[in-house]
């Protein structure tokens, strides 16, 4: 991109869409088991974790995948520069309706895919939840680490490493935060993962790595603020009959204390404390050779 362009970058991940064909299924996981708190189910259940209105919508189809992400932007200009940086690198950018806007519970969005098929929603002014309505969590001690930092991140699977990057660094504009270069098991194949951020600074909003799945991502993430939130979501899972993906473990880049469970639609759920946000006049990109400094094994059998 050339410096009469400066790279436009979205603030944060706003949220996450899902496709779910059991809807009541992820109301019980979602609450009782991660702790977000939901509204009532109709053809969309909305899961918040803060302040905001919502940050999961997960919506009634028969996929059982992440149809969609938001990024948010501070400002209606920024995001016009945003969709301006799309379009001049050839994406194809539609925008969003009134309809959706409501949907999505923000003032403005426009669409765009990326070389995988993610449909990802680049927008302004989300809604917050009125004050009589603050953010409860049935089940944590603490609260979920969102806010400035948004949702959580994700882990795309991609086709095509290089069409991705492109897609994520230049379309998009994020921002590199490091690489993990290692085994997944010790003789198995080597997975290489790329890691960016959004301008608010958590390590990763999203990450994406080359490997054979049956959906579009690996996982999503959310984060708790006290780290004995994510033993007893373990243990809830445990207890619940909810399968871990895999146990406790620690990541070396993101500095993430976590544990991976199966979400009702088949996917990934890593819920986590103590994730690294960057400052960005201080932060050096370096290259992992362990996807965790430890744990993060897979349940026996």
């Amino acid at each position: 991109m050339s410096d009469q362009h400066p790279p436009v970058t979205p603030t944060s991940l706003g949220y996450f869409v899902i496709g779910a064909s059991d809807l009541a299924a992820w109301r019980h996981f979602a609450v009782h088991v991660v702790g977000m708190m939901a509204g009532d189910i109709g053809e969309t259940l909305a899961l918040r974790l803060d302040e905001n209105a919502q940050r999961l919508l997960v919506e009634a189809d028969d996929h059982d995948d992440l149809n969609a992400v938001g990024w948010c932007y501070d400002s209606e200009r920024e995001l016009d520069a945003a969709i301006d940086q799309a379009r001049r690198l050839g994406a194809t950018v539609e925008d969003g309706s009134a309809t959706l806007c409501a949907t999505r519970h923000v003032e403005r969005l426009a669409r765009l895919a990326d070389p995988n098929g993610l449909v990802h929603e680049l927008h302004y002014g989300p809604a917050m939840a009125p004050m009589d309505q603050a953010f409860r969590s049935a089940v944590l001690r603490g609260g979920f680490v969102a806010g400035q930092l948004g949702a959580g991140h994700y882990v795309a699977i991609a086709d095509d490493r290089a069409a991705t990057e492109r897609f994520y660094r230049k379309v998009l504009g994020l921002r590199l935060s490091d690489y993990i270069r290692g085994e997944v098991a010790p003789g198995g194949p080597v997975l290489e993962a790329t890691f960016l951020h959004a301008a608010s600074g958590r390590h990763h909003s999203v990450a994406f790595a080359c490997a054979p799945a049956a959906k579009r991502i690996h996982h999503i993430m959310v984060e708790v603020a006290d780290m004995n939130d994510v033993g007893l979501a373990r243990d809830r899972c445990r207890a619940g009959g909810v399968p871990l993906m895999m146990d406790l473990g620690h990541h070396p880049n993101d500095g993430m204390f976590s544990f991976y469970c199966v979400t009702p639609g088949g996917f990934g759920l890593e819920i986590g404390a103590g994730g690294r946000v960057i400052d960005e006049d201080a932060w050096a990109v370096r290259s992992y050779t362990r996807l965790s400094d430890w744990g993060h094994q897979p349940p026996p059998g």
